[in-house]
């Protein structure tokens, strides 16, 4: 993860000290009163497609919603982090301190999230990223529960095994390379848990290379990983960095199965250089469940475009939410935080979902393709 300054962090503590649990409104929503929810996601940068398709998500959950939350009007303040932990960190504390919102929304990369889930779990205010999956996202370093901090995808040690099994059970590989970007926590999380299933699964590593966030030439890297002769090569990364190597590697003449995360789910994904690669994810929209369908068709009736993960995750995250406002019957963040821990097989695009104790939902993942012709193949889900 891309760290952000001790002093920075300790300043945006400081900043909304004493206004967490506060109540911005009233306990009851008569009367015509708001309910302010902070949005934040990357609108601009390196991962600014997963921060627009939260974005629609959002905007068609409050739509559909009437813009309300049981008795209250939803009033939204939005923010782009442009993908930066710092930024992320500006936003939430302007929107906690003097915005005064009862929630937020957010954030989209787990790099941006874990430093924005420490400022609103410090404040007091209830915060659920719809596609953030670091396990730090909602528990501390030493493993305690952020009870503020909540999200709508299944984890990233899930995704690793599940990436794991597939790997060893379906494409029936024996050994693997992975490339991973060292200073990203959703990387280096990925990285970890497949590294370990593999191993437990009887794979072999027989590379495991990093890079940095900024490096753009992997032909050198490449070249290290075609001397090992793996059988495949695991990809966690976003789409950006994952598009750059997969073209090294088809350049390097290196024809193994790639195998990635959610991360891949992206129209600007380089779909000529990943055909045939395999990447875990929180949906499909070819999926054949109901509630899926109804998802795909009320998005594509107002977007004119299929819905991806990370508009189908921001939309579960903000109905849950409201929901979740709703049964509170407050703008109060910490009666919002009961209600939305005690939330049961709520009717979601993911499933009836119910949230763990460390504010995770319990759900299935699902295995897709890269289709050349810049679509995803649903291959299977994968229950928990």
């Amino acid at each position: 993860m891309k760290r952000i300054a001790a002093g920075i962090l300790a300043f945006a503590m400081f900043a909304v000290a004493g206004c967490g649990g506060a109540q911005l409104g009233t306990s009851s929503g008569t009367g015509g009163q708001s309910v302010k929810i902070g949005f934040i996601a990357p609108l601009t940068g390196d991962a600014k497609t997963y921060g627009e398709s939260a974005k629609k998500g959002f905007d068609l959950a409050l739509e559909q919603a009437g813009n309300k939350a049981g008795n209250f009007t939803v009033a939204v303040t939005s923010g782009d982090d442009r993908n930066d932990p710092t930024e992320g960190v500006n936003l939430a504390t302007k929107m906690i301190s003097q915005d005064k919102v009862s929630a937020i929304v957010g954030a989209v990369t787990s790099s941006v999230t874990i430093p924005v889930s420490e400022v609103a779990n410090s404040s007091k205010i209830v915060m659920i990223t719809g596609t953030a999956t670091a396990a730090k996202v909602t528990v501390d370093d030493k493993g305690a529960r952020k009870p503020y901090a909540f999200r709508a995808p299944f984890i990233d040690p899930f995704q690793g095994q599940v990436a794991a099994k597939f790997a060893v059970e379906n494409l029936k590989v024996k050994t693997a390379a992975i490339l991973y970007d060292k200073g990203n926590d959703y990387s280096i999380g990925l990285t970890e848990e497949f590294q370990k299933t593999f191993a437990a699964k009887g794979g072999t590593v027989v590379a495991s290379l990093s890079y940095g966030k900024d490096d753009t030439d992997f032909s050198a890297i490449v070249t290290n990983v075609a001397a090992k002769k793996p059988d495949m090569i695991y990809l966690p990364d976003y789409y950006g960095k994952v598009s750059l190597i997969a073209a090294a590697i088809k350049a390097k003449g290196l024809n193994v199965p790639l195998v990635g995360a959610d991360g891949w789910d992206s129209n600007d994904l380089d779909f000529a250089a990943l055909a045939g690669g395999y990447f875990t994810n929180h949906y499909s929209a070819d999926d054949p469940s109901p509630a899926v369908q109804k998802f795909v068709k009320e998005y594509e009736a107002k977007y004119k475009a299929k819905p991806d993960a990370f508009a189908a995750l921001a939309y579960d995250a903000t109905n849950m939410l409201l929901e979740a406002i709703k049964q509170a019957g407050s703008t109060d963040s910490e009666k919002i935080r009961t209600a939305l821990q005690g939330l049961k097989e709520f009717p979601a695009v993911g499933g009836k979902l119910s949230f763990d104790a460390n504010g995770n939902p319990i759900k299935a993942a699902a295995i897709l393709q890269v289709q050349a012709n810049k679509s995803y193949k649903f291959i299977t889900s994968v229950q928990p």
